[in-house]
């Protein structure tokens, strides 16, 4: 088990974070390391990430939750989504993998049928779709809200 803490990002972690965001191939799009929480090792290494982004219509999301490699299934994406729903008002959308869904639900997310999506999160549902981003790792994608 690693020991590691939680802390608000700052300006030198973007780097670090971009390059992780990218290494596990999630969404690069609205990263502002202002919104980001970060999971560090006692050593300075920081080894995950997440935010609560913004959009335009209002509404939240729960978005850039990674951890690296050699540092997943000991607790860290836990450990940040739990400090970021602490500090955000309901409610929260996020977007995932399929076979991610049972972890959020771990969290009370659920599922969102399309007809019940806010429109952002309805037209990325539809562009990936279309356009099968998710088919090389599999699954579909999945909209979650926490209320």
């Amino acid at each position: 088990m690693v020991d590691y803490f939680l802390r608000p990002a700052r300006p030198g972690d973007f780097p670090a974070i971009r390059s992780l965001i990218r290494a596990v191939r999630i969404n690069p799009t609205g990263l502002d390391w202002q919104r980001f929480v970060v999971a560090e090792t006692n050593d300075g290494l920081l080894v995950g990430c997440g935010q609560v982004k913004p959009h335009r219509d209002g509404t939240l999301e729960l978005a850039s939750i990674a951890v690296e490699q050699d540092f997943r299934h000991q607790g860290v994406a836990r450990a940040l989504i739990a400090d970021l729903l602490r500090h955000y008002p309901r409610p929260l959308y996020l977007m995932c993998r399929s076979g991610l869904g049972s972890f959020y639900e771990r969290f009370g997310f659920q599922v969102v049928p399309p007809e019940q999506m806010p429109p952002y999160f309805r037209r990325i549902q539809n562009l990936a779709g279309v356009f099968g981003i998710l088919r090389p790792g599999g699954g579909s994608l999945l909209v979650m809200r926490l209320v």
